[in-house]
């Protein structure tokens, strides 16, 4: 079977700047940042953790019985599929056109933790409250593929379903292996992308433990995630999730779907060199593994959304990994974060920057790296510092997701 095209027709997105695709670029561009002071009371007492928490109500999304049975990674998940597949035209299965075969369409979905939420209150209850039996859907809920398998019932798609569960690159490699089910035949359409709650007592617990989250910064909490900067302190932790409907390229044109830009390379690579300590030949083998997937020259990217989580180290590595990828074309290429207004979403995150990246080539407008007031002297690209930049002539981006472990992620995306 011939290499068939790729075609990006809805995305949605919940997170810490806003609901709605519409809304969450709108405060990127502005710079408006979701990250705040979030009150957590735990065992040993409160205290104050710095979040890019999601103003989300439950109730207005979905029925009190059908709550029992989800996550609110699940929740996060739905909210955004229902956006993606509306804008794809494809909300309504039963008007979904006969070209769409509901098992020709699948779901594939990132998480790192997945229904962190659901174990948290499973082990209070038992640990805390001295619970004899716990909830009876406490496996379902907290189980990693529940976030696919409430996509696969809500919307109908009973195709090719998967999970992948790499830290922070997992809904990247899940847009990934999407992809390439489309384009070697094993389906006609995918919902990609992922979710992930982590804000619970656990997982904050745990990422203090490894000292790699961020202080409070003296300008305020939502200036506290930097990156690139040379007072940065670490990531902020955050929730969230995004979506994305993919189609076979001539099916999507043929229902006339709004292709809203072609997906055209991934990559995926492990460092296989430590848990925690990125390596920039691991990352830029990834980028450049990716150029050659969509078969462009490094020099074709317009704009490139770098992982970018303000950690010490992190930072000045993928630098490294982009000027041994990009070589000389490395000086020229734009470059931000969306980390600094958004916190890291972990296992979303890939998801919802190649969103960032997408919606940058649809607009012709490149988001700014929040709060990099003054640059690491290390990291010496053009990181787009503070304000949003026109970019008339954009036809292509790319998007980094590396990950602890060591696993690397990257997708290419061009104008339609």
């Amino acid at each position: 079977m011939p290499i068939r095209r790729v075609a990006i027709t809805g995305f949605g997105v919940v997170s810490a700047v806003g609901t709605g695709a519409a809304a969450f670029f709108d405060s990127l561009l502005a710079v408006r940042s979701g990250i705040r002071l979030t009150d957590v009371v735990f065992p040993a007492g409160p205290e104050s953790v710095l979040a890019g928490a999601v103003d989300f109500e439950p109730d207005a999304h979905f029925a009190r019985a059908r709550l029992l049975t989800m996550d609110r990674v699940s929740q996060l998940a739905l909210v955004a599929g229902r956006e993606a597949m509306v804008q794809a035209g494809l909300g309504d299965a039963a008007a979904r056109p006969h070209s769409l075969a509901a098992e020709r369409f699948g779901v594939c979905v990132g998480t790192g933790n997945g229904g962190a939420g659901s174990t948290d209150l499973a082990y209070t209850a038992l640990l805390e409250q001295k619970a004899a039996r716990l909830r009876p859907m406490t496996v379902v809920l907290a189980m990693n593929n529940a976030i696919a398998a409430h996509a696969s019932m809500e919307f109908g798609l009973k195709g090719p379903s998967s999970t992948i569960s790499n830290a922070c690159a997992s809904s990247a490699n899940a847009i990934g292996e999407a992809f390439r089910q489309i384009r070697h035949g094993y389906a006609d359409a995918m919902l990609a992308g992922g979710a992930d709650a982590p804000l619970s007592r656990g997982t904050i617990k745990a990422w203090q433990a490894m000292h790699t989250l961020a202080r409070l910064h003296a300008a305020g909490a939502e200036r506290s995630c930097r990156p690139f900067s040379i007072d940065r302190s670490g990531l902020v932790l955050g929730e969230g999730a995004a979506m994305l409907v993919l189609e076979e390229w001539e099916s999507a044109r043929a229902r006339g779907a709004d292709i809203l830009a072609e997906l055209v390379g991934y990559a995926s690579t492990t460092d296989a060199h430590h848990l925690t300590q990125p390596e920039p030949h691991g990352q830029a083998r990834a980028m450049q593994l990716a150029l050659a997937d969509a078969r462009l020259d490094a020099s074709d990217i317009g704009y490139l959304n770098a992982h970018g989580t303000a950690t010490e180290v992190g930072d000045v590595v993928e630098t490294q990994a982009i000027k041994l990828a990009f070589q000389s074309a490395a000086a020229g290429l734009p470059i931000s974060s969306s980390k600094g207004v958004l916190g890291h979403t972990m296992g979303a995150a890939g998801a919802m920057e190649f969103i960032v990246s997408v919606m940058a080539l649809r607009n012709r407008q490149l988001p700014p790296t929040a709060f990099l007031e003054r640059p690491d002297p290390r990291c010496d690209l053009d990181y787009i510092p503070l304000t949003a930049r026109d970019c008339p002539g954009l036809r292509t981006v790319m998007s980094n997701s590396f990950a602890f472990g060591g696993s690397n992620a990257v997708l290419i995306a061009k104008a339609a």
